[in-house]
This record gives C-alpha cells, structure tokens and sequence, in this order.
C-alpha cells in the first residue's frame, strides 16, 4: 500500500460506533417519533370503533379492507390443484405422504400430509409452521420428514423440535385422529433462497416483491387460504370440520386464516397476539423485528391485530400466550384479549373465544399442544 493511501485508511472511521452522528432519527428498530405514530393510530373499521350494528356486514367490509392491504394475490392455478405425490410412508396409525400441490399458475408448494388410518372422512388441520428467524425448514417444524429427506434437513427438524418439547405436532394430532396438512410459507424451506437460508435477505426480497405489486407475507395468507381449500378438497376430509393451528408465526397465520376464511371452524394460536401499541414501542428493551414476515401495508391505519382477529367471531378461538415471552409483552397481550373478548360477547358468543396466559416462555410446549387437541376435539 502507498503512504497515501496508507494515510488516508488511518483517518476511515473503524468501528460502527466511530460512524455514529450526534443527530438521528431511528433508535433499535423504530423511528424516534413512534409513541406520535402510535396516537394517530384510531382504528376506525374496529368492531367496536365502525358503528355498524350488522356483524356479518362489518365482516365483509373488514374483509375487503384486509385483502386491499394485501395487495395483489397470485393467480389461481389454470388446471386444478395438480397434485404430484413425491413420497409416501406407513407410520403409527397413519399415512404419511410428501407432495406437491399447484396453488397458484406461478408455483407448486411443497406441503406434507399426514392420513389417518381407517375409513374416513376425517376432521382436518391445517398445521402452520413458525418464523423463528430460521428458514431452512418450513413444514418439518410441524410434521416429521419422511425417510426420502436428506439427513440435512431430518436433523434440522430435530433440532427444531425443543421449541416444542421434542414432540412433532403435526405427527400427534394425526395419531388423534385427523388429517393434517403443513406446506412451506415462501422463504421457508424447499421456497427458499438458492443461495441459501438467510433471515437478513428476508426483508430484502420482501421490498423486491413489492416493487412487483405485491406483498411476501400477504403470499403466505393468500397461500393458506388456497392450502385450506385444497385440504377441504381431498375425499380423506370432513369439509365441515376443518381447523388450524400454530405456535409463533404459525400462531399469526392460525387467526388470519380463521378470520378470512369460512372454511375454518376452529382456530388454535400459540404465543402471537398482542396490540400494537404495545409490541412497536420504545418503552420495552426489545422491539419488534418480524418485519415483512407479518405486515400488510397500511393495515394498521384501519385495524389492530386484535381487531383482525375477531373477524373470526362467533366460530371457536383458542389463544395461549406466555408471561414470560419476551416478544408479546403481557399489557399488550391482556388488551388483545379484552378486545377479542368484548367483540364475541357482543354477538352472543362469549364461550367460543379462549383466552389463557401460561407461566412458560416463547415455545408451544406438550401441555400446549394437548391443550389445542383437546379444544379441537370440543370444536371439529
């Protein structure tokens, strides 16, 4: 290197904290002037802030509100669900199957289906796996990979598994009886990245899809949706009896499915519902870091996630959150509820809608998953 240039790599700053300026504008991961943004958030197509007095017709245009938020859904496939079979096995008491099913003209989803056996049809579930800032797997978080897997991703899923106390949910409510579905969100597992799993590119393809007019995570809705009709579909499913359920972002994806469709009769969530004002705050030591993984742009100017939610009401809702989860603080979680619980008291429906706050941390333990077994074999 030249003494010149040798000079002036001696005057670049070093570390991150030399380049820090004395004026700012965004502290952790929020603007400074968030508790402004938060006053001006009213909510007016809420429930309870519409003054409307037909729910059914509050449903429909709060509907229609979210999927104008969610922007451009992808295009419905032109032949059917085309199904292709990659795999199938013989567990304890039930078929275990890895396919591929067409749900939009732009791409096949890779989902796992699990069959009871004996003579159906079944009540069905649609497993929805997490977020949990890794993105390898998708669907083996909820349903145990099948022989064929690389031993890759059969470990990953293992290792996964102490987020839910070593058991495979999606495995024990097929033990029980029903017919489970669990397909990859996009970005997760076999949707992923070629180049390989990496939550910071999450947020960038995220505002690239937008740059197309529409919306990463409003995908994974809109996928739900489809994955929910296609269960409904299959000859092994009581299309009557089908309900969801998920831990983290499973648990987000459990009520907006149950909100949005009509399919759903009975919806679990594990460890996701707050209020805004309480997750997007610079009062707590962490602040929120999903980011694109749940947001519909401009939704919150109309609807909190709570308000969302109770487009669900009357059907069945069990939600169970942790005192000790560092992601949803406890104020947040008890106003989601009280409004949850006010929207379905006031259409008569007060026993359909269960809310429980647990001594655990941010997981879907057991006890958890016997718990939403239990309120599907009350509900499905």
């Amino acid at each position: 290197m030249s003494a010149w240039l040798l000079a002036v790599a001696c005057l670049l700053p070093t570390t991150a904290a030399a380049q820090r300026r004395a004026k700012y504008e965004f502290e952790r991961n929020l603007p400074v002037y968030a508790d402004s943004l938060l006053r001006d958030l009213t909510y007016p197509l809420a429930w309870e802030n519409s003054g409307m007095t037909d729910f059914d017709a509050w449903r429909r245009m709060a509907r229609q509100r979210v999927l104008d938020c969610m922007l451009t859904p992808p295009p419905p496939p032109a032949d059917g669900y085309d199904v292709k079979v990659i795999a199938e096995e013989q567990r304890d008491g039930y078929r275990a199957r890895k396919i591929e099913v067409r749900l939009s003209r732009y791409y096949t989803v890779p989902a796992l289906l699990l069959i009871p056996d004996g003579k159906g049809p079944f009540p069905a579930i649609n497993a929805l796996h997490d977020h949990g800032a890794h993105l390898f797997i998708g669907k083996e978080k909820m349903i145990r990979p099948l022989a064929c897997e690389d031993t890759a991703v059969v470990r990953d899923a293992e290792e996964w598994l102490a987020l839910y106390e070593g058991q495979f949910v999606g495995d024990y409510l097929a033990r029980n009886g029903y017919v489970v579905f669990s397909a990859d969100a996009p970005m997760w597992g076999e949707r992923g990245q070629k180049e390989g799993p990496r939550r910071d590119r999450y947020d960038m393809i995220a505002g690239n899809m937008m740059m197309y007019g529409v919306d990463l995570s409003a995908y994974m809705t809109y996928d739900d949706l489809s994955g929910t009709e296609f269960l409904a579909s299959l000859p092994e499913v009581d299309a009557s009896r089908i309900g969801c359920m998920g831990c983290s972002m499973g648990a987000y994806r459990a009520w907006m499915l149950s909100a949005l469709s009509d399919r759903i009769k009975a919806g679990a969530a594990v460890c996701w519902m707050v209020t805004t004002d309480e997750q997007m705050s610079l009062k707590y030591s962490r602040t929120e870091n999903g980011g694109f993984a749940n947001c519909f742009p401009g939704l919150r100017r109309w609807m909190d996630y709570p308000h969302v939610a109770s487009m669900a009401c009357p059907k069945a809702m069990l939600f169970i959150n942790g005192t000790q989860d560092k992601l949803f603080p406890v104020p947040g979680v008890k106003k989601a509820y009280d409004i949850m619980h006010r929207t379905w008291e006031s259409q008569g429906a007060a026993d359909k809608i269960e809310t429980e706050l647990w001594d655990m941390p941010h997981s879907c333990p057991l006890r958890a998953q016997e718990r939403v077994l239990q309120f599907f074999k009350k509900n499905l």
